[in-house]
């Protein structure tokens, strides 16, 4: 199946441009390409706790240099989703600069006095403190709100719990389960897609996971493109109910179609 022309990029980052912080190969070509095609793009993360100041600081230690405007996270994406559902609200926020920064730069006061919301994204210092008092407050009757469903994450010392475990704690607590507002969710994908102004049919999400990037891209309306350098390997591909448009074995196969 061959694409449909592409007017605007959207590509996921940890599986697709780098592992950790290793690029890979062909990410930086990629990303020149897409420059210098003049096309609207926007490199997607789940990732919640850093601004997208820091990640362009990250990626561009890689070799990979993406102008901060061109990433979208999963905590800017949740501040966006707040805005529009009670604008100038309040939270108690268990997570790190990427979203409290985001939460403030839309107008949200942070408190843990009868708060709106208990917005949970990722933190590399879980606190238990935080999570019980995040506990008493959803219980109380704060709307619970994860920036993603990730059950764990990678470091250099192997495995870490991230959102969606900590989330899992928290309902078990309370019997409330959050809205997740990252991939899977394609709302992360329409979000990006009016950051840009740029239009579903001729868009295209490139990913690693079929569970994550390709499902949100698909229900969004998205053209679809997998790659195998991250979560899911080719014999798994069949396993799934649902196609990515295309199959590549990395991003550097991509940098001729921008």
């Amino acid at each position: 199946m061959t694409l449909r022309p592409v007017e605007t990029w959207l590509t996921d980052m940890d599986g697709v441009l780098v592992h950790e912080e290793v690029p890979i190969p062909g990410a930086k070509e990629f990303i020149e390409a897409l420059k210098g095609s003049g096309r609207r793009f926007l490199v997607l993360t789940n990732n919640s706790i850093f601004t997208p100041r820091d990640l362009r600081a990250r990626l561009l230690g890689s070799g990979i240099d993406v102008p901060e405007e061109a990433i979208w996270t999963s905590a800017l994406a949740t501040a966006q989703f707040l805005a529009d559902q009670r604008p100038d609200g309040t939270a108690y926020v268990v997570g790190e600069a990427g979203l409290t920064t985001a939460l403030h730069d839309i107008g949200y006061v942070m408190t843990d006095r009868d708060p709106d919301y208990v917005v949970l994204g990722e933190t590399r210092t879980y606190s238990f403190e935080a999570i019980t008092k995040a506990i008493r407050l959803v219980a109380a009757g704060a709307r619970f709100i994860a920036t993603n469903p990730d059950a764990s994450g990678p470091s250099q010392q192997g495995m870490l719990p991230a959102t969606g475990s900590v989330a899992a704690l928290i309902s078990t607590a309370t019997g409330h389960s959050p809205y997740f507002v990252g991939k899977p969710n394609p709302l992360m994908m329409r979000s990006a897609l009016n950051r840009i102004e740029a239009h579903s049919e001729t868009t295209v999400m490139v990913g690693d996971r079929m569970d994550t990037d390709i499902i949100s891209g698909l229900e969004a309306g998205l053209q679809t493109c997998l790659v195998l350098t991250g979560s899911t390997q080719r014999g798994q591909v069949e396993r799934f109910p649902y196609r990515p448009t295309r199959v590549f074995d990395s991003i550097a196969d991509l940098v001729d179609l921008v």
